[in-house]
């Protein structure tokens, strides 16, 4: 395994050990056990790393943070730059940028919550997807595990750069069936071809963030690169909530609408809206 992952319940399990502990060092990815063995106040992993016991005690008291050890050291998985990024330790984890989680974790897991957005569009095998705002990749490695080939667009380094850390981002980079592009979503939809997708996951920011990703022009650009007959899931948020005294909701409807998409309804167990491009003239609708 290229790194071991700790988080406060491990460290805490690591000081009650008496001489040695197994633990999950893979955020649960697996149910794969390593062993970690406390020789007087240090910890050594499986692949030799010495650690010392005052990091280890660091590492108990902090609930909301993850840990890596990788070539004989031990790292936090965080960046600090313009924002401060960080992975958090749900199961699987989401990131945080921040103190904004970009996930649901209340009364359902990251990976629940992905479920429920990408089965409102069913992805088959043989279809192609654009999932638009890619995050830790969690979207794009469910659709390619129902054999869809995935484009997934991320704007910020600083989160790709995270998916590379977190275990339960693997896929992104090993299952070529996902292509991984840098970029913001509102330029590089523009580059592709009239038709492109099948289906299309659009999973923004909050509004505050990234405002033009909820515009019509938007909207109209994702409109053309659907197939015919193609669908989309557009994650909103919490239904009836108000971004300067609208309803953000009712908002994105509207103007799925007057882009062209028929079919337009809320999905309340994803909290966001599907729609679907039209068949061709004089195919069925």
């Amino acid at each position: 395994m290229d790194a071991y992952f700790l988080t406060a319940r491990d460290a805490r399990r690591m000081l009650l050990s008496r001489g040695a502990v197994k633990l999950n060092l893979d955020l649960r990815k697996t149910n794969r056990t390593w062993e970690v063995v406390r020789e007087g106040a240090e910890f050594i992993f499986p692949d030799g790393t010495r650690v010392e016991r005052e990091i280890i005690e660091r590492i108990a008291r902090d609930e909301g943070s993850v840990y890596f050890v990788k070539d004989g050291k031990v790292y936090k998985a965080a960046i600090a730059g313009e924002h401060f990024y960080k992975l958090v330790p749900t199961i699987p984890p989401t990131i945080e940028i921040n103190g904004i989680r970009m996930h649901r974790t209340k009364g359902v897991n990251p990976l629940q919550d992905t479920r429920n957005k990408v089965n409102t569009v069913k992805p088959k095998e043989g279809e192609t997807v654009l999932d638009t705002c890619m995050g830790l990749g969690y979207t794009a490695i469910e659709a390619s595990k129902r054999g869809a080939y995935v484009m997934t667009i991320e704007k910020d380094p600083n989160v790709i750069e995270l998916a590379r850390i977190n275990p339960w981002s693997r896929e992104l980079f090993t299952g070529g069936k996902i292509q991984v592009i840098q970029g913001d979503a509102f330029e590089v939809v523009k580059k592709f071809k009239d038709g492109s997708f099948d289906v299309v996951i659009h999973d923004p920011p909050r509004f505050s963030l990234a405002g033009h990703l909820y515009s019509e022009e938007f909207y109209r650009e994702l409109f053309r690169v659907l197939k015919p007959g193609g669908r989309l899931f557009h994650y909103v948020g919490n239904p009836g909530k108000k971004y300067r005294g609208k309803d953000l909701q009712k908002g994105v409807m509207e103007r799925l609408r007057r882009a062209g998409f028929m079919g337009v309804k809320r999905v309340e167990e994803a909290l966001g809206v599907v729609a679907r491009k039209p068949e061709k003239k004089g195919g069925r609708d």
